[in-house]
């Protein structure tokens, strides 16, 4: 027994190995890392060559803004084929503005294989600018805000001027205050401005490139101050007030709240009074008791109308 065990030793340790020598000899796939298309913002699609060498293959491609790649596409099947196939990817989540690499790897029973590093660039975002007035119509005398946001690659800590060309829209825009610096979302605020009748208004960048915001006009309504006392007629009433700034000619009408609706309760017209303030009076008979407000009509392009803050007359 002990010479068998001898005689079948060189044969058993052949066959061990004859097997590794199998498993070492299934061909691993051939990989090329090819171009890309459709380069976005954010998105881009990849491209690469997969020859599976009659195994079962899957692939994928690793990509990011170093050669360490840090991201990956998820394995999709090459096949099984013996011959080089064209293969591709979308991958999305990049930002705009950044050169990227990327390299396509292939996976079989004969190993893992990895492309040549290559490189793209995403583009960059141009800027754009949107302003906004709160509130719009502001009204005479009382301060407002030009707001907005600067939106793009490089929208951050980036200077923007605002500028203003008042009615008749013949002057020209010149620059008012100070530039602000955006926000690092892009955001901007131009605070406590004061206007003295409609204006349009614009914010541009400072620096290169100039980008210039969409005109926004800013309306100023006038300010009422609406009153009323009792008459020397019984059942009548004076409903009288001053209009800034001074719009003489002006239409004023009184009108009675009701739930749902206004009704006319009658009218007069704006006269003079001061340089800066006009004024309106008028004696009224009173059909009915309740809020009461005024309503000023404007009609010189200067200003919009407005209605003044209800009164109760009992």
């Amino acid at each position: 027994m002990r010479v068998l065990r001898l005689a079948c030793l060189p044969a058993l340790t052949a066959l061990a190995l004859i097997v590794p020598a199998q498993a070492a000899a299934l061909p691993a796939p051939a990989v090329t890392t090819g171009g890309v298309s459709n380069v976005a913002y954010s998105s881009a699609i990849l491209y690469g060559y997969v020859d599976a060498r009659g195994e079962v293959t899957a692939y994928s491609f690793q990509y990011g803004p170093t050669s360490a790649y840090g991201a990956q596409s998820p394995l999709a099947p090459a096949g099984n084929g013996t011959s080089s196939v064209k293969v591709s990817q979308a991958i999305a989540g990049l930002q705009p503005g950044i050169t990227y690499h990327y390299r396509i790897l292939a996976s079989g029973p004969g190993g893992t294989v990895k492309g040549a590093d290559r490189t793209f660039g995403t583009p960059k975002v141009p800027l754009s600018v949107q302003i906004v007035g709160a509130p719009n119509p502001v009204v005479f005398g009382a301060p407002f805000f030009v707001e907005g946001t600067l939106s793009g690659t490089g929208a951050s800590a980036h200077e923007v001027a605002l500028q203003a060309n008042p009615f008749p829209y013949l002057a020209g825009f010149k620059t008012v205050g100070d530039p602000e610096l955006t926000s690092a979302s892009g955001g901007f605020s131009f605070p406590s401005l004061v206007l003295q009748e409609n204006a349009q208004l614009r914010v541009l960048t400072v620096g290169s490139p100039v980008v210039v915001s969409p005109i926004v006009v800013e309306s100023v309504a006038v300010r009422i101050a609406f009153h009323v006392r009792r008459a020397r007629r019984r059942g009548f009433v004076r409903l009288y007030g001053t209009v800034a700034p001074a719009e003489v000619g002006a239409l004023v009408g009184f009108q009675l709240l009701t739930p749902g609706r206004s009704v006319n309760e009658g009218g007069t017209v704006v006269k003079a009074g001061t340089t800066t303030v006009s004024q309106f009076s008028r004696v009224v008979r009173l059909h009915h008791r309740g809020l009461y407000r005024a309503l000023v009509k404007i009609s010189d392009g200067a200003h919009v109308l407005n209605f003044s803050a209800p009164i109760l007359i009992r």
